[in-house]
């Protein structure tokens, strides 16, 4: 059985998750956060050591820490909590197309490798896993980023970014190697899974002031996303989608945190006084 906690930033608005087999007590990190002040360019752990308070009170012993993709609107705790907890930090396979673009836009030099080789484990669509007894399956959701999984488990899918709460919507699908038309397939890829399947969200921000809400089932989002409920066509959506997209402000923390996140969460290498810094490109986004 898989017992399910979430954890919420409200800086960020993300939704992480320990997912703990009882029969085993092995358990898994979904999407964790590192704490990061871009006024003062400080980065922390607070959020990622309540993970590890959390999995140490319950007595479980953390084998995966997974990525559903390279966020664009926080720093990924990964490597910290893959140090920390001896555990192996996974993501999509297409994340070495997302470090090749990516590594383009910062300017990065032939030092940084872009072949996936920062993460434990790429997993690829169909791919299977246990966590403890638990089987997963890797499903490729692509279109909100190249390399978006998302993590099924029995009546559980763990969406990323592919999907938000129904009177959300759906994903941006302007960042680089985004696609609305990709989106619209890998979210119906989701919504054929049994109605009854649960699945978690990456993100809530709360619309209309209603409370935190995190899953619902594939039944719930057939019906009622305003984006891609059923009677929605490919074209009515892409278009849509398209023109919401124009409208959206850049994430606040776009490009401090892609350059962390391809990196799985390791900082980039420090220069000669021993500081690590972040690169701006100016004019590129």
């Amino acid at each position: 059985m898989l017992k399910i906690q979430n954890f919420y930033d409200d800086r960020s608005g993300t939704l992480s998750y320990v997912l703990a087999d009882t029969a085993t007590a092995k358990a898994a990190i979904l999407d964790a956060v590192l704490d990061y002040d871009p006024a003062g360019g400080r980065t922390s752990t607070h959020l990622a050591d309540a993970l590890i308070d959390h999995v140490r009170a319950q007595g479980l012993t953390v084998q995966w820490i997974l990525e559903t993709h390279a966020h664009a609107d926080h720093l990924t705790a990964g490597a910290y909590l893959r140090d920390a907890l001896g555990a192996r930090l996974a993501i999509g396979e297409h994340i070495c197309a997302v470090q090749e673009t990516w590594k383009g836009i910062y300017g990065l030099g032939e030092d940084f490798v872009a072949d996936g080789s920062q993460f434990d484990e790429l997993f690829a669509d169909g791919d299977r896993f246990h966590l403890g007894d638990v089987e997963f399956r890797a499903m490729h959701t692509p279109g909100h980023t190249p390399a978006c999984l998302t993590y099924v488990a029995g009546g559980a899918a763990f969406v990323g970014d592919t999907l938000f709460m129904p009177d959300f919507g759906t994903a941006r699908c302007d960042f680089p190697g985004g696609d609305a038309a990709e989106l619209y397939r890998s979210i119906h890829r989701v919504l054929d899974l049994p109605p009854e399947t649960m699945l978690h969200m990456c993100h809530d921000y709360m619309p209309g002031g209603r409370p935190l809400a995190w899953s619902c089932t594939v039944s719930d989002q057939r019906r009622a996303n305003k984006h891609v409920r059923d009677g929605i066509s490919e074209a009515e959506f892409v278009a849509m989608r398209t023109e919401r997209d124009k409208e959206l402000d850049v994430p606040a923390l776009l490009l401090p945190a892609v350059q962390v996140n391809i990196r799985a969460g390791g900082l980039p290498p420090p220069d000669p006084n021993g500081t690590c810094y972040l690169r701006i490109p100016l004019d590129t986004i």
